[in-house]
């Protein structure tokens, strides 16, 4: 191959953030023989957004790239069972990446896959196939679905006794060498922008060992891809530091917990952003305002999906910076929703809700389709809220109608059952599954007898 076509093949393979082209198979063949590539990695999400891969030596990438590679879906949370668990890898040839690391010495690829059944059809409990079925859905009536979120996360040290310890004690955008991660999260932000994301900002976060790193906004699908990838990448560039990177919601008692703020957008078919018009105050369209009437008359009902641990609802509490009241606001944080000052095509919706430990192919979906019911039935949201809403007391939220979010995944569980909406966007089979695997782990926690129940009660009673 000559020089000048590999750079472009190269190039083209690490576009990501809505850029991405899809190469052919015979591209993906050439690039990994130049390059040395020994092993495909075929990646996929679990029903929890827990990242899960096959690995196959090159000589098979031929027949994983003609959807020829098998796996056992009764061994994936929310997938099939024994009896009918034999499944196909379909790699999406448009996220082919050269991983920019050597696994024991030999260097690997990777292509997301969705997952499809014998019969060629994609099979419903694969949540990147739902999100792919809910953006068919916007596009169809003329909506792109754009989403740029911003993962926080703690880096941790393992301590002599295994225990976990924040590595640092320094706050907000603080520097180095206060901030003992600067240099971790420069090689995070190296090894993402090799692999083609475009980073927009990082930083040192609240909380002591807390930090977050920003990447462009991009459609539904890119993204939620981007977000899987941020977590490996993050988790993989802490542990050759020595260190333990959690996108856990709350992993400390006392400090601020980690968030995943979703900053959202529709578009036309020309890239138009749909949320803005000049004229309108705050210069919000009626789309805009839609879609943030069906986010807050739903947000009850999806909770669960966009928080789905029993811990997140550890950091949904008044105190910690965390959004727990439904209200929106043009600039207010207190508020569940707000609009970043930017105009133009930044418009955009906050939503500071969802946290990291979401699975993003199905929080997209939920979140998208939400508000898409809120456009499609005009669905006026309250007058915005521009007061501290943490300054309110009870009877003042409820004199200004400002209900608040489950105050536990039980609570958050309960309207999931009732979300007619959770149900259209997760289809059957993951509303289903999702409804079970958390009904269990709530079930488990509840006969759970933690050491601040022992400590507390055991001398007294």
């Amino acid at each position: 191959m000559h020089v000048k076509k590999e750079e472009k093949l190269m190039a083209t393979a690490s576009k990501l953030n809505g850029k991405r082209e899809t190469l052919s198979d015979e591209a993906i063949v050439s690039l990994c023989r130049s390059k040395e590539v020994q092993f495909i990695q075929l990646q996929f999400v679990d029903v929890h957004g827990k990242p899960k891969q096959m690995t196959v030596h090159s000589d098979l990438l031929e027949r994983a790239l003609n959807n020829e590679i098998m796996l056992d879906g009764s061994s994936i949370a929310g997938f099939r069972s024994i009896e009918t668990s034999d499944m196909y890898f379909y790699p999406d040839k448009a996220t082919f990446q050269i991983l920019p690391w050597l696994q024991g010495g030999r260097r690997s690829a990777r292509l997301i896959c969705d997952i499809y059944n014998p019969d060629g059809t994609p099979f419903e409990g694969c949540p990147r196939n739902n999100l792919k079925r809910v953006i068919k859905k916007a596009a169809s009536l003329g909506y792109t679905y754009n989403v740029g979120p911003e993962l926080e996360f703690f880096l941790l040290k393992r301590n002599p006794d295994g225990s976990l310890t924040t590595q640092d004690s320094a706050g907000y955008y603080d520097l180095a060498p206060d901030d003992l991660g600067d240099e971790v999260r420069c090689k995070i932000v190296d090894t993402l922008e090799s692999m083609g994301f475009a980073i927009e900002a990082s930083h040192h976060e609240v909380a002591n060992g807390q930090h977050e790193i920003d990447f462009e906004y991009s459609d539904a699908l890119s993204t939620a891809d981007n977000v899987i990838d941020f977590k490996i990448v993050t988790r993989k560039i802490a542990s050759e530091y020595g260190l333990h990177a959690t996108f856990m919601p709350k992993p400390f008692f006392g400090i601020n917990g980690s968030g995943m703020h979703a900053n959202q957008s529709l578009s036309d078919i020309n890239g138009s952003n749909l949320f803005l018009d000049e004229k309108a105050e705050y210069q919000l369209s009626e789309t805009c305002l839609n879609y943030i009437g069906g986010t807050l008359k739903h947000i009850r009902g999806f909770a669960a999906v966009t928080n789905p641990l029993i811990n997140s609802y550890k950091r949904l509490v008044p105190g910690y910076e965390a959004p727990v009241y439904i209200a929106w606001s043009p600039s207010n944080r207190s508020a569940l929703i707000r609009i970043p000052a930017k105009r133009g095509r930044s418009t955009r919706m906050e939503l500071r809700s969802p946290d990291p430990s979401c699975n993003p192919y199905l929080a997209f979906a939920v979140m998208l389709t939400a508000g898409l019911d809120g456009v499609q039935k005009k669905i006026k949201p309250p007058s915005p809220t521009t007061v501290n809403i943490y300054h309110l007391n009870e009877i003042e939220r409820e004199e200004q109608s400002i209900p608040s979010l489950p105050g536990s995944l039980y609570e958050a569980l309960e309207e999931y059952k009732k979300s007619e909406i959770s149900k259209e966007a997760l289809g059957e089979h993951i509303y289903a599954e999702f409804l079970k695997a958390k009904t269990r782990e709530w079930d488990e926690y509840k006969t759970y007898v933690s050491s601040w129940e022992t400590q507390r009660y055991i001398n007294t009673y």
